[in-house]
């Protein structure tokens, strides 16, 4: 093949010149030939364009709060800086399916209700007393919470503390917009009304029981927010007994309780303990995985740069590359990846070298 055209190599190239009018005169027709790409749109393996990166937060705090001093959440609507990966500027794709970006409230504001196909992910990274409202529901946000935005749900912000709120958002955006299905609506207010008191959805599922009168047709959790005192008390429970894994360390995957399936229908989400010492073997996945440091110090190797991480820091493992982790203290990463997608599609390859 050769590796610049991704022309067949039994193609003649000399023979290429002598085609040129032909190619010409069927493009007119909008008309291609596949031999002259076809090595590269079906290659021998994933050739990701995202790159591994790393976000230190503790550099990019001071631009989150500056962004407070320059635009408001009325204007902004919401106050968000990208994470771009170096591989794909300007694209605001964290992986080359998936979005991330670092979203910041002050007290007393209100991030204003809307909707979209789109669905979102919130990790909380730092602050109290902010709230997310979804489809009538409030729920208070404190850091380590995994809280779920399903799709064309109306969703506010507000902060009703003190101190700057900041979470992660994971959204599927450029998955559906690859498959042009993105609809938006601004709600006419600034709040959506509420209609559902304070912990109905975990009243209502988060306790290995469902109402018997209750039909749940979404494939997205009823559980909208994930604790993360439940979350990190679930690791601990399973460190004691379970033998740890050799490439994860002690994981476990968010679930919807209702299904048993993955918590969002297109984003796979996990939480994983890496005790002090721990050093996994490597491994490698079709699925980009994006993943935030909750709590300890250790480092990542990706590929062939080894990314030393602190709490809150944010960093990227591109497709079938390479990923060991180790944990200088206990350490505990939150992550989210397109593996949803791709076991629905019979996508997903996995290695454990």
């Amino acid at each position: 093949m050769d590796s610049a055209s991704g022309i067949l190599p039994s193609v003649d190239l000399a023979a290429e010149v002598g085609r040129s009018d032909f190619y010409q005169r069927a493009g007119q027709q909008h008309l291609a030939p596949l031999w002259r790409v076809l090595h590269g749109l079906v290659t021998d393996e994933p050739v990701p364009r995202c790159v591994p990166a790393l976000w230190r937060y503790a550099q990019v705090r001071p631009f989150l709060l500056e962004a407070c001093s320059l635009i408001s959440t009325a204007e902004a609507e919401r106050r968000v800086l990208v994470l771009e990966n170096p591989g794909l500027p300007g694209a605001s794709r964290i992986t080359q399916s998936l979005f991330a970006g670092l979203q910041v409230i002050l007290p007393g504001e209100v991030a204003p209700a809307h909707r979209h196909v789109a669905s979102a992910l919130r990790f909380i990274i730092e602050g109290r007393d902010a709230f997310t409202a979804v489809a009538g529901e409030k729920t208070t946000m404190r850091p380590g919470d995994f809280v779920i935005t399903p799709s064309m749900t109306w969703h506010d912000h507000g902060h009703e503390g003190s101190g700057p709120m900041v979470w992660l958002d994971g959204l599927d955006m450029h998955i559906v917009n690859l498959l042009g299905a993105s609809f938006r609506e601004g709600y006419p207010g600034q709040v959506h009304p509420q209609s559902r008191p304070e912990g109905a959805a975990m009243a209502e599922a988060g306790c290995n029981l469902l109402p018997v009168d209750q039909a749940y047709g979404s494939q997205t959790s009823p559980i909208f927010n994930y604790p993360y005192d439940r979350t990190r008390e679930a690791l601990h429970r399973l460190s004691r007994f379970r033998e740890i894994n050799a490439w994860h360390g002690h994981k476990m995957r968010y679930v919807n309780p209702v299904t048993g399936g993955w918590a969002m229908p297109t984003m796979a989400t996990w939480m994983q303990l890496l005790p002090q010492g721990f050093e996994s073997r490597p491994y490698r996945a079709t699925d980009s995985t994006v993943f935030v440091v909750v709590e300890g110090r250790g480092s990542s190797r990706v590929g062939d740069r080894v990314f030393e991480w602190a709490p809150h820091d944010v960093f990227v493992v591109p497709s079938w590359v390479p990923v060991q982790h180790s944990g200088r203290d206990d350490a505990v990463l939150f992550s989210y990846s397109d593996r949803a997608v791709q076991e629905k599609l019979d996508l997903l390859r996995e290695e454990k070298l």
